[in-house]
């Protein structure tokens, strides 16, 4: 069996993308009747952040090709064309590839839509897995004129691409509403986002910073779904004397939230690779999670939740729908509030317990390792049905 996977982030590049793909792959190669052909890109996420990978990679049974992009920040017409060129590179390399079954993670539906083109051009079963809606999402991040005419195509190419797939996985169950009304028939699985292991055994912080000024982490994305200019200036203001911020990242929205934190006392550093990672997390005493008050965000659930929650820390979400009630329901010590509310966001922060917790049935029933287990395991499922 050879598996063409598709994957616009793979290691070592820094988001969800990468990780969750990495993790499938490393799960699929242990199989020794899997054979994997990856397809993605030069490290590229952030452009303030590079790091060196080659764009050809052998090892055992796994192919790893990288498609060099052109130079790109994080607004959508430099999106557009690195999504055209990896598309573009793609379609050649798999022209004279033999493979049995194609498997595309997509956030921002274009991977998606080309592993529906592959599949269609080769008769090939195809098996999506989508970490976002991106049909819904853009009512919300684009101007109301642009999105109007914009939305039309893009459900188009989402119909496209769905109904080729003859299984479909939707990380978050709050994405069940809008699937099952547009593709009734669909075959749907549920392998959520997990925690690396590197975040598993993570040393606790016993010690109550009562007595000090607490540090609260934010690390990820800066983007308009983050909305974080829109939340840290007012907050930070709010606990000033009692509690200091420091974001770890880059993205869209990088130049509105330095402009926004000029006169605050607000720490701004660049994307660092994982290992300087964990080292921030664990120098903090909360840390902080935010999405915007957009629509389509109430069905999402941040991988960045499953991280959070296994180093132990206090955390501080700004969010709403499905992820505000899988932490309610799955995260002790995580104090919620609606998007944007700076009031409701100090009245929950004194709500926490500034003690680390081993969060240990989360951290079991999470493991990124056991959930790619099951996902590795119903892809080999999924093939040998569509075999017969």
């Amino acid at each position: 069996m050879k598996v063409l996977v598709l994957s616009f982030y793979y290691e070592p590049d820094l988001c969800a993308g990468s990780f969750r793909t990495t993790a499938l792959v490393k799960e699929l190669s242990k199989r020794p009747d899997v054979q994997i052909e990856v397809i993605s890109t030069l490290p590229n996420r952030y452009s303030s952040f590079s790091v060196e990978a080659v764009e050809r990679e052998v090892s055992g049974s796994v192919t790893i090709n990288r498609v060099a992009l052109p130079s790109h920040n994080s607004g959508m017409f430099d999106q557009a064309k690195a999504y055209f060129t990896y598309y573009k590179q793609a379609m050649k390399i798999v022209d004279k590839g033999e493979y049995d079954l194609v498997y595309a993670t997509s956030s921002r539906l274009f991977t998606a839509f080309l592993g529906s083109r592959i599949a269609r051009k080769k008769n090939l079963p195809l098996y999506l897995d989508i970490r976002d809606i991106f049909v819904d999402t853009i009512k919300d991040l684009l101007p109301s004129k642009i999105s109007l005419l914009a939305k039309p195509l893009f459900s188009l190419i989402e119909r496209y691409s769905f109904s080729r797939a003859q299984r479909i996985n939707l990380v978050s169950k709050g994405f069940k509403g809008y699937f099952l009304e547009r593709y009734p028939k669909g075959d749907f699985r549920w392998f959520t986002n997990g925690i690396d292991e590197e975040f598993l055994n993570n040393p606790l912080n016993g010690v109550d910073p009562k007595d000090r000024v607490v540090k609260i982490l934010y690390a990820g994305n800066i983007g308009e779904g983050q909305g974080l200019h829109e939340i840290l200036p007012e907050l930070s203001e709010s606990l000033k004397g009692r509690a200091s911020f420091t974001v770890i990242g880059s993205g869209g929205k990088l130049k509105e939230l330095e402009e926004s934190i000029k006169h605050t006392a607000i720490t701004l550093l660049p994307p660092v690779n994982r290992e300087q990672l964990i080292v921030e997390y664990n120098r903090a005493d909360v840390l902080f999670l935010h999405l915007n008050d957009y629509p389509a965000f109430e069905k999402v659930l941040p991988s960045k939740i499953f991280e959070y929650a296994a180093l132990g820390k206090p955390i501080l979400a700004g969010v709403s729908g499905y992820a505000a009630e899988f932490l309610k329901q799955e995260v002790e010590n995580c104090a919620v509030f609606n998007p944007r509310d700076a009031v409701e966001a100090l009245d929950v922060f004194d709500q926490l317990k500034l003690v680390d917790i081993d969060r240990v049935l989360f951290k079991e029933k999470f493991s990124r390792q056991a959930i790619m287990q099951k996902m590795s395991d119903d892809l080999v499922e999924f093939f040998n049905n569509e075999k017969q």
